[in-house]
């Protein structure tokens, strides 16, 4: 009897020394998915501010209409887009390392 009390005993803190683990494991894999989430979208909202400001300096030094500097802005928001994917998915560096130009 006392064999199959130890069998149980072993197989008990096993699981609970596994689930411990997962657990552990799990919550650092969310606070890197965090991380980089946190990263992804400060790309991107600084690629909306400077697809604003080269909207107004495209109206202001060309003298172009709206319409002709609208493209500008959005080709410069969808490359803030690209770039935020690639900050997401790990294919660039740290957008905190990285310096600005």
């Amino acid at each position: 009897m006392k064999t199959q009390t130890s069998y149980f005993t072993v197989t008990t803190r096993a699981v609970a020394f596994a689930t411990g683990l997962l657990m552990v494991t799990a919550s650092v894999y969310a606070t890197e998915n965090a991380g980089e989430r946190r990263d992804a979208r400060d790309v991107k909202q600084d690629s909306r501010q400077d697809a604003r400001s080269t909207k107004v300096d495209c109206r202001q030094d060309d003298n172009k209409s709206n319409a002709e500097c609208r493209q500008d802005k959005r080709q410069d928001k969808q490359d803030g887009r690209d770039e935020s994917r690639d900050v997401r998915s790990g294919d660039t560096p740290d957008p905190v390392d990285t310096p600005k130009e």
